[in-house]
């Protein structure tokens, strides 16, 4: 297809995931991050996506520190609020399509269902009110917008729950891994690939899209082991043990259930994602080459 993109947060997994396979398929990318354009500085923001006169905004940057956002406020707000205003305004002035890149952390994590895409949002942590205000002012200031939420996310780059535990696993005797919180491990490849098909649409809207299936982080660390022992050849010496959201208090709620629906994906006829443990094995495949 071809065309411009421009990409915040190109630096983080996901951002730098969707440049290169992007730049693969032929589009003309404009990879930013902090250091080429502070999202939370609106003349700055307007000048670099004004000038490079994208087709689409992918708009991965967010302020993503969970537990920190819970006492640094204004800094969650600025970037995931008002950052987010700046990059909408922008992308809408010249004339883009926008992806924002949400989060399960917009739900309460309460329900006992998967989470539909316009099921009400009621988020707990200062994380997901946050990115709940960056839904809302995209919302309202872009007429060619797809808000996608996602959720439990690793990939290549930087650093993740898959990577930590490939290691600790290795090096501790025992782990402790909380087996009361469900949701769905997404394999940053496999989002970027739909990002990739959502783009050349115009299916706005608000869209659910994480590797499909669920478990909870025991059962996916359970599932690490047995595969990178299978994939990778590693030896793992830690003794795996589930146990309790409270055994492990943290300053920011996390939802027992984070588990979405892809309604609009099914609706809007588009490629669901694989089941979350085919991804996990692509992904222990790439890290073995």
């Amino acid at each position: 297809m071809g065309g411009k993109v421009l990409v915040t947060g190109a630096a983080g997994q996901l951002g730098r995931e969707a440049v290169l396979l992007l730049e693969d398929r032929g589009y003309t990318v404009l990879a930013c991050d902090r250091q080429e354009m502070d999202i939370t500085d609106l003349e700055q923001t307007g000048t670099v996506i004004g000038g490079f006169a994208p087709d689409i905004v992918i708009h991965c940057a967010a302020h993503t520190a969970v537990d920190a956002a819970e006492t640094d406020i204004d800094a969650a707000y600025a970037i995931n609020a008002a950052g987010t205003r700046n990059v909408a305004l922008a992308a809408e002035k010249a004339g883009a399509k926008l992806i924002y890149i949400s989060t399960d952390y917009v739900f309460d994590g309460q329900g006992e269902r998967p989470y539909h895409e316009y099921d009400n949002t009621a988020p707990k942590s200062i994380y997901g009110k946050s990115k709940r205000a960056g839904e809302i002012l995209v919302q309202s200031l872009s007429s060619k917008f797809f808000i996608v939420r996602t959720s439990w996310v690793y990939g290549k780059y930087g650093n993740n729950f898959v990577k930590t535990m490939l290691k600790l696993g290795q090096e501790k005797p025992l782990l402790q891994v909380v087996h009361d919180q469900k949701g769905s491990p997404t394999y940053t490849a496999d989002l970027a690939n739909f990002l990739l098909e959502l783009m050349e649409t115009e299916k706005y809207g608000i869209y659910h899209a994480s590797n499909t299936e669920a478990c909870s982080w025991y059962e996916f660390t359970q599932a690490i082991f047995e595969e990178a022992k299978d994939i990778l050849g590693l030896k793992f010496t830690a003794k795996l043990e589930p146990c309790t959201t409270e055994q492990f208090p943290r300053p920011a709620p996390r939802p027992s259930n984070s588990v979405m629906e892809h309604l609009s994906i099914r609706t809007n006829g588009l490629t669901d994602l694989r089941p979350w443990r085919e991804g996990l094995r692509a992904f222990l495949a790439e890290l073995k080459d």
